[in-house]
């Protein structure tokens, strides 16, 4: 993915940075228009992946909507230009000042995970004489065969209303006057690349919505959620997932009613692979039974490898020297800000610039200022 003209380029620059390829990102974006575009689905961006304003301008430049979990992600995603009604809004945990938000600004749904959420957000809307639109966030029970800090669609999990509840649910909504129901939300985990869940997935709402149809229940949309994984062993032979199956399988197995819309909420699968975190060799240490190739990068800019063990491809792009093995680490006062263990690299050496893969999503919005780190800059290849 590095020529020797972009090291070149990137051996000039303070380090470490975020690298955004943005050929890699339009490409993706086309490809996800295109394939939603042949049955008319609705494509929302899962702003928590990256927030960086940038990348959300260009996503939003496709007509995509913005899936939002703060009240700040809501006030981003219209900065940047989304409509608000294209804007979702989930969470398990909204506040009364997000919600108000929310109510202001008009936003097409919130997808919503308890009663007492429902409670909360009919009484806002009452005092703002508004009607809030909803969709109700079920938990499927669908296991994602995902790790297991990523997986949210399982009864044990703190998201979404279980089947249990539903009796519940329809009660309560009849009481609240300012709220109308217009959806039901799924999600159930992220990084999936067994597309055979999203199958299964179908054919629980299938069930579910039959449920809901007995009960003269009719909504407006199904929003199925994302979790569409990538590959961080191959970014550049993966670099764009085959969203042509994934929709497909979403169109052959989900039955939806007459002049019912399908939502997504995709985030991952559309800017993972245009980033990478960019970084430098500060040592090369010798241990009792390896070598410690110590960056200026570390958990403060790349959280996934530290919070569950995730995995990013490592390349040295500065090196063609022999292979050796290196525990490729962070500067961090912790021993879990490692990157990878035992990570066959190009021998390397003091300045050698590291560039770790698929950082896109969940790198520098995730990033901290841990250590009173400084945040790490972002560099577009249509800049450099």
């Amino acid at each position: 993915m590095f020529s020797s003209s972009k090291v070149s380029e990137f051996s000039t620059l303070p380090t470490p940075f975020y690298y955004y390829d943005m050929e890699v990102l339009q490409n993706t974006l086309e490809l996800v228009k295109r394939e939603s575009s042949k049955y008319g689905y609705h494509v929302h961006y899962a702003v928590k992946a990256n927030a960086n304003p940038t990348i959300m301008s260009t996503v939003q430049s496709y007509g995509f909507g913005a899936d939002c979990v703060s009240g700040n992600e809501i006030k981003r995603s219209l900065e940047t230009g989304f409509q608000a009604n294209q804007i979702v809004y989930a969470g398990v945990g909204k506040s009364d000042q997000e919600i108000q938000t929310a109510l202001e600004s008009e936003i097409f749904c919130f997808n919503c995970e308890s009663i007492p959420e429902m409670e909360l957000i009919n009484e806002l809307a009452a005092e703002s004489n508004k009607v809030a639109k909803i969709a109700i966030r079920i938990n499927p029970n669908v296991n994602a065969n995902t790790h297991h800090y990523i997986t949210t669609g399982v009864e044990e999990n703190k998201f979404g209303i279980s089947r249990w509840e539903f009796e519940n649910v329809v009660e309560s909504l009849a009481t609240f006057k300012n709220i109308e129901l217009i959806g039901l939300h799924f999600h159930i985990g992220s990084q999936i690349t067994d597309l055979s869940v999203f199958k299964g997935l179908c054919l629980r709402i299938n069930e579910i919505k039959q449920w809901f149809i007995d009960r003269q229940i009719l909504v407006d949309h199904i929003n199925v959620g994302g979790g569409y994984g990538v590959d961080y062993n191959q970014p550049d032979e993966n670099a764009i997932p085959d969203f042509e199956t994934f929709f497909k399988i979403f169109n052959d197995f989900l039955d939806l009613s007459s002049n019912q819309e399908l939502h997504f909420e995709l985030g991952r699968s559309m800017v993972a692979q245009c980033g990478s975190l960019i970084s430098k060799v500060l040592y090369v240490k010798n241990g009792v039974n390896t070598k410690f190739a110590i960056l200026d990068a570390g958990m403060t800019e790349l959280l996934r490898p530290a919070l569950y063990q995730a995995y990013h491809k490592i390349e040295n792009i500065s090196s063609n020297g022999e292979n050796e093995n290196y525990d490729v680490v962070g500067p961090i006062c912790e021993s879990s800000d490692c990157f990878g263990k035992a990570v066959e690299l190009p021998a390397t050496k003091r300045n050698d610039l590291i560039a770790i893969r698929s950082a896109g999503a969940y790198g520098e919005a995730m990033a901290s200022r841990y250590n009173l780190r400084d945040i790490a800059p972002s560099i577009f290849s249509n800049n450099l």
